[in-house]
């Protein structure tokens, strides 16, 4: 598999379709209803859940690999071609997917942007679906950016904490951040078009700014590492502060204006 392949489908796909913001939004609405027990319980039981079906994933692509040697090396031998001209075609292949992708993403946005200007003030969830196609890949390359430059640099020009992954860390964090002023702000301006900009802003921008996926990865190899008490640590500042900055943003407003 190439590194373009993986990256695409790990930070881009998986990272997009799991979203750490939304979960961390459905556990403060529900520490706001007053519901603190079924919102620790939330954190937990997800947590767990993911930390296992990594495990299960590593196991199946484990047995996938060991499948596929055995078929390898069943294969008749002799099929090899020059490393050189193996280069040079690769290269070619992925200029023309490269442009044809490209290509693509050109119509899509052109198509989408023309739909949009005429069914955008009759909303519903086809507009905001639409949309949020649209913006999600903004969110995708900002967690990429940050997670390239500031994953295992550390603090300092010493490196302090340089096991820590501060990228991911700051995309889950400001993404629930967004996600609860959105959510506010949703039950005080309560107009359609507001609430179809807030909902795509939410889960599309920071939909997939945030992510499960990553969070869980890292935090799988922090447990297999020999400081297994990393990946604790990583796991409670990144939930503790998102739920408290949530709390604050979304359910003090809440209590206040006495919300349904």
């Amino acid at each position: 598999m190439s590194d373009q392949l993986a990256v695409g489908l790990s930070t881009g796909y998986l990272g997009s379709l799991t979203t750490f913001s939304g979960w961390n939004q459905k556990m403060v609405e529900l520490g706001a209803q007053g519901k603190l027990a079924s919102a620790v319980i939330g954190y937990f039981l997800g947590l767990v859940i993911v930390a296992y079906c990594i495990i299960l994933g590593i196991e199946t692509a484990e047995d996938f690999k060991w499948i596929l040697g055995k078929l390898n090396t069943s294969s008749q031998p002799g099929r090899f071609r020059s490393r050189s001209n193996s280069k040079v075609g690769s290269f070619k292949i992925d200029v023309v997917v490269t442009v044809v992708l490209l290509v693509l993403l050109v119509l899509f946005y052109c198509l989408s942007g023309s739909l949009e200007m005429k069914e955008f003030n009759k909303g519903g969830s086809e507009v905001e679906l639409l949309l949020a196609c649209m913006v999600g890949p903004l969110g995708v390359w900002i967690r990429w950016f940050l997670a390239k430059n500031l994953n295992g640099q550390g603090l300092g020009k010493n490196g302090f904490l340089n096991w820590f992954p501060f990228g991911t860390l700051i995309a889950n964090v400001s993404a629930a951040c967004v996600m609860a002023v959105f959510a506010i702000l949703k039950k005080e301006v309560n107009t359609q078009n507001f609430d179809t900009v807030a909902t795509v802003i939410q889960f599309g921008l920071m939909g997939c700014l945030s992510t499960v996926s990553t969070f869980i990865a890292e935090f799988h190899n922090m447990k297999e590492s020999n400081q297994r008490c990393r990946a604790n640590a990583y796991a409670m500042v990144t939930i503790l502060p998102s739920f408290i900055m949530g709390t604050l943003i979304y359910s003090v407003p809440y209590w206040i204006n006495n919300y349904d």
